[in-house]
């Protein structure tokens, strides 16, 4: 007989498990998350009447990838230019809330009579809100366009953050057993150094490379290579003594810079689903019923704590960043739950063996009772906030408008600020690079260079004379760099009080790059007249190369400042986000009720709302096609709508294929363009049907956007007005030119 392993029974039973209880959550409309907790807490150790889990360990390991997999994911949606963006609202929000619930979490566990590591953990739990939950119930309440919901979504990103920062900061803690200040600090400054320069580093060189190697991308290499890129950084991160999720994080988040991030994530997201099922199972796994009976007051307090305690701090937080009083109270009402990240500390304390047994069941159920809370309390968070201007003072509610209006005003940075900020971060940018470059030269080149090159005193020259040729650009721009000419020039102007501070801070600057290049030099020769002459050779080889450093530096920051801001200038270009609507193809089926028909006979624009954009019949291409077009078997229509009207009319057609990578046909001219119409504009005034779009551009109108209104499928005698935002599919190269 045929020995299956062990392994393989246990995952058929878990995806088995999963699969029936999500398919029940779908059907009741509830998170998929909570079917998969569910299919654990079956398939788990402690119920008796299914089969059960044999090898946990093995799953144990399954479920770590699930981790990886999961932050992965929640990296590629982050994004440090978005947490750059969020503004100073929700970030007041978000760090009020975090610190409220880190102390909330830990006097609720106290006051119980935990241990301070319980407790401490337990803060952690709170603080931090479930990014998908919130997201599905914004989707199904119809309210993501609403004024609350983007704060909600900016201190989302925070937190996002800030939990990885406690992920490291609970290890450190977890390891040292006490409350060490000057670790703890360590911690802290290390994983900044290390964020600062993966990023940086991640940015210059990743989008290049996938930009370079773009020709030989298809699917599967693209996804292979993804994932290799998330490996190879979750095994870096545990090198330098971080968690296996940050290093996925931080390269998710890299990722989500580069103009492939879309397509990375559409490619992953299988792979992150599947295993991320499995780590949610694990979590149902270790749910004992017993301990939930027992644990059910702590349970119904820390329950309330999560939804009161989340209410206040998000609330109190958005009124101290400014937002008016309505908006306080939809967005604490909003972030009012717990999720993924709580589970991922939750997991770490029991993986590093420093919390009860109790406090993981207890975390899955206030998570599990605060999911089917959050819609309900997200809709009563108007009437509430109506309650409340009913019953509070007047003159409470007056006082928070007058403070609100106060602080939406426009803000000016004066030329001081301007230029400490810019000084700052050039400061801080390229001190993180010249580090990491005195670590290398120190503790890989040296060795490397005295051990296979050239040894003894000659090797130790060589070597310095490498660190310092890759440390030169940055000490350039660190020393000698002009930042910010004009705030510069404006201030030096003033003679009477602004020169002195302005040469202290340039002396500052010389100082500070002299130190690194002290520093370096001390790393090979403990000499002190040695590290005098070394100094005073750099600062010559700087003033006198001083061009040529500024020339290859410009074409360092050039390509780091390209690839940081290419998605954003790929999404400035027209798209279909408006309505959702994306281009697809299908095969017109020998089978169909539809061949021998013509487009005006078929109606699928009344129908199914969708427009066809091109018809491609064997090597003849049928741009827009006219209304007396017929369709024949083999047909490809390239069709356009949202993922539900697609879904409709996909059975329609019969079949649907994907389009060939190595087609010759010129189908990439059919894209959706977005035009803007003024009084000079040749269609101005004129209607669809007269404008000639069709015949001229082989374009079709498929929505117009008048006043805000925005009007898909436009009747063909809709007249263009001035300021209306026409968008049109049709051929790329033609529409410039009708509306020039």
């Amino acid at each position: 007989m045929i020995h299956l392993p062990v392994l393989i029974t246990d995952l058929a039973l878990i995806l088995a498990a999963a699969g029936v209880t999500t398919l029940l959550f779908k059907k009741i409309k509830q998170p998929l998350v909570l079917g998969y907790i569910l299919a654990g807490f079956l398939v788990g150790p402690h119920t008796r009447y299914l089969p059960t889990v044999t090898d946990e360990d093995s799953i144990h390991i399954w479920a770590e990838i699930g981790v990886i997999f999961l932050l992965f994911s929640l990296g590629l949606e982050f994004s440090f230019k978005k947490l750059v963006k969020v503004g100073g609202s929700a970030s007041i929000t978000a760090v009020v809330e975090v610190l409220f619930m880190l102390v909330t979490g830990y006097l609720a566990g106290a006051a119980m009579g935990w241990s301070s590591m319980d407790c401490i953990f337990l803060g952690g739990i709170l603080s931090v809100s479930s990014t998908t939950i919130i997201i599905r119930a914004f989707e199904e309440l119809g309210i993501k366009h609403k004024k609350f919901a983007g704060l909600v979504f900016g201190v989302l990103i925070v937190e996002d953050l800030v939990a990885i920062l406690l992920l490291v900061l609970l290890s450190t803690l977890a390891v040292s057993r006490q409350f060490a200040g000057m670790e703890m600090l360590t911690s802290i400054l290390k994983l900044c150094f290390f964020l600062v320069l993966w990023f940086i580093g991640g940015i210059f060189l990743i989008p290049t490379f996938l930009k370079r190697t773009r020709k030989l991308m298809n699917d599967e290499t693209m996804l292979v290579v993804s994932i290799a890129l998330c490996l190879l950084m979750v095994l870096l991160a545990v090198q330098v003594g971080f968690s296996p999720a940050l290093g996925a994080f931080i390269m998710g988040s890299i990722l989500a810079e580069t103009t492939q991030a879309e397509r990375i994530e559409h490619l992953t997201k299988s792979v992150k689903d599947l295993f991320a099922a499995i780590f949610f199972v694990s979590v149902g796994m270790l749910i004992d019923p017993a301990v939930l009976v027992d644990y059910a007051i702590p349970i119904l307090i820390i329950t309330l704590a999560t939804v009161s305690g989340k209410f206040l701090s998000s609330g109190i937080g958005a009124l101290i960043s400014g937002q008016p009083l309505k908006t306080a109270v939809q967005t604490g009402l909003s972030l009012a739950q717990i999720g993924e990240f709580s589970f991922i500390i939750a997991t770490l304390g029991l993986t590093l063996k420093v919390t009860s047994d109790f406090l993981y069941p207890i975390a899955v159920a206030v998570s599990a009772i605060t999911t089917f809370t959050t819609p309900y309390l997200i809709q009563a968070s108007e009437p509430f906030y109506l309650f409340l201007e009913r019953n509070l003072p007047r003159r409470f509610t007056e006082g928070i408008n007058r403070y609100s209006s106060s602080t939406a005003g426009i803000t000016t940075l004066s030329d001081w600020k301007v230029l400490l900020r810019a000084y700052t971060f050039n400061t801080i940018i390229h001190s993180v690079i010249l580090i990491a470059l005195v670590l290398l030269g120190a503790k890989y080149i040296q060795p490397f260079v005295t051990s296979h090159i050239v040894d003894g005193n000659q090797g130790i020259i060589l070597s310095l004379i490498v660190t310092l040729s890759l440390m030169a650009p940055f000490l350039w721009a660190l020393t000698i760099r002009r930042i910010h000419r004009k705030a510069y020039s404006h201030l030096w102007l003033n003679k009477k009080y602004t020169r002195g501070p302005l040469i202290a801070l340039e002396v500052v600057r010389i100082c500070i790059g002299t130190l690194f290049v002290g520093i370096l030099i001390f790393q090979f020769y403990d000499s002190f007249l040695a590290t005098l002459i070394g100094l005073l050779l750099i600062v010559a080889g700087i003033v006198i190369f001083s061009r040529k450093l500024q020339t290859f530096y410009d074409r360092l920051e050039k390509r780091f400042l390209g690839n940081l801001n290419a998605r954003q200038i790929q999404q400035a270009k027209p798209q279909i986000l408006p309505w959702d609507s994306h281009l697809t193809e299908v095969t017109v089926s020998p089978e169909s009720a539809v061949v021998g028909k013509t487009l005006v006979d078929l109606a699928v624009r009344e129908r199914f709302g969708i427009n066809i954009a091109l018809i491609e019949r064997g090597r003849m291409m049928i741009p827009t096609p006219a209304r007396d077009e017929r369709l024949y078997p083999g047909d490809k229509l390239l069709i356009i709508g949202t993922d539900e009207q697609l879904a409709a009319v996909g059975g329609y057609f019969e079949s649907q294929q994907e389009l060939p990578e190595d087609s010759n046909f010129p189908k990439n001219d059919m894209t959706l363009q977005q035009i803007v119409i003024n009084s000079s504009s040749p269609v101005y005034q004129q209607s669809i049907r007269d404008s000639g779009i069709r015949e001229k551009t082989q374009g079709l109108v498929v929505g117009i956007e008048r006043d805000g209104q925005r009007l898909l499928n436009p009747d063909s005698t809709m007249i263009f007005e001035n300021g209306d935002i026409v968008w049109i599919v049709g051929n790329h190269k033609k529409i410039p030119e009708l509306l020039k």
